[in-house]
């Protein structure tokens, strides 16, 4: 198979450091760096996907620290069109317990001093109004449907800039807004995967109450690391189901890759 045929990129989150057995690692440059890790490269379902750990092999790198653009770009360059990554959240409400599955289908940016564009001159404006891939979030709702795990359909995720938890006072903010999910590492990523027209659906997996749920909540590494292990192999196995189902790339249909229709980038994509 060759390598730049890979069309799907899996973007795994904390503890979601491989993808299958039998994939060959590809060592990828970019213009904006080393990617978090090799990227490996294998079949599902007879469709060629590309897989990164997000926080590097044994979680290298916090949130933070993570080359976003690097990582995206590298995906884009071997042929991805269309990334589902799963994420670790904590929950900003009492119905949304530890281990369940969330499809995120709005964001906000509480993250500072990351870059998060691509174009730093002229005047490239991406529409970011819904950040997730329609198409996307209904392949993954149907899939889990379909293998009776059927994820939640809908929340916002705020995304904080860590590495440190939320205060009780931020989190009890942040639920007070309306929002549900508070994770490290889903922005910039959502916005870079668009500025370069890829398909992006964000797959959230629970591993605990925020700070500010109740008196008893005070979310902690080693929880958020136990609860991702404890549900690693059905998410796992949900990502393996998707993937056969999406849309080939020259059969997209979402407004994802027209996103850059009618710009002059500073650059050619890969």
């Amino acid at each position: 198979m060759s390598v730049t045929g890979a069309e799907i990129g899996v973007i795994g989150g904390s503890g979601f450091y491989s993808l299958l057995d039998g994939m060959t690692d590809v060592a990828v440059t970019t213009p904006y760096g080393d990617p978090s890790d090799a990227v490996a490269v294998g079949e599902i379902g007879g469709r060629a996907v590309a897989f990164l750990p997000r926080h590097g092999r044994g979680h290298r790198l916090p949130a933070h620290e993570v080359n976003y653009r690097a990582n995206m770009w590298a995906l884009r360059s071997l042929g991805v069109r269309q990334v589902i990554a799963p994420v670790a959240v904590g929950s900003l409400r009492p119905e949304l317990g530890p281990g369940a599955v969330v499809v995120p289908d709005q964001l906000v940016d509480r993250t500072s001093g990351r870059a998060q564009t691509y174009y730093d001159s002229g005047a490239a404006h991406v529409q970011f109004a819904d950040p997730y891939c329609p198409a996307g979030r209904a392949a993954v709702l149907k899939a889990g449907a379909e293998a009776g795990q059927a994820p939640v359909d809908g929340a916002t995720m705020v995304v904080v800039q860590g590495p440190r938890f939320s205060t009780r006072a931020e989190s009890r903010w942040f639920a007070g807004q309306g929002w549900s999910l508070v994770n490290m590492t889903g922005h910039p990523e959502a916005v870079l995967a668009r500025e370069l027209a890829v398909c992006y659906t964000a797959l959230a997996l629970v591993t605990d109450y925020d700070a500010g749920v109740d008196a008893a909540s005070a979310v902690s590494q080693a929880e958020v690391f136990e609860v991702f292990a404890r549900n690693i192999e059905s998410l796992r196995d949900l990502v393996c189901r998707v993937v056969p189902t999406l849309p080939v790339p020259s059969a997209r249909s979402c407004p994802c890759p027209a996103a850059l229709d009618g710009m002059t980038l500073p650059f050619d994509l890969p």
